[in-house]
């Protein structure tokens, strides 16, 4: 395989990747809270929380994504990948959080 194919090839994933995790997102959306720091708060219940999650990681992997701790790891890696699937202005999750850094994930098990 030729190193154009396997670029072509890792984009198709990535963004088949951030539009996975937006569309578990959207899910989950109702019922979404604003936190005091203006972020809408996604409740994502297992096991859709342990998808997301391993969409995060793999993300934040494939990124560089580093931070203090997973949690904040996986929060730069969800901004990111908010980014790459390029919410539209119409879309629900759109509205709420327009530049994709004010979405935060508060997953936990039912």
């Amino acid at each position: 395989m030729i190193a154009s194919e396997r670029f072509e090839r890792a984009a198709v994933l990535g963004v088949a990747v951030a539009e996975e995790t937006r569309r578990l997102l959207r899910l989950h959306l109702r019922p979404a809270e604003v936190g005091g720091d203006g972020r809408v708060v996604v409740d994502v219940p297992y096991p859709d929380a342990a998808v997301v999650a391993a969409l995060l990681d793999v993300a934040a992997e494939c990124f560089g994504e580093r931070g203090g701790s997973v949690e904040e790891t996986r929060q730069a890696a969800l901004e990111t990948l908010l980014q790459l699937a390029e919410l539209d202005a119409d879309a629900q999750l759109g509205q709420m959080a327009p530049d994709g850094d004010n979405v935060r994930l508060s997953p936990y098990k039912s």
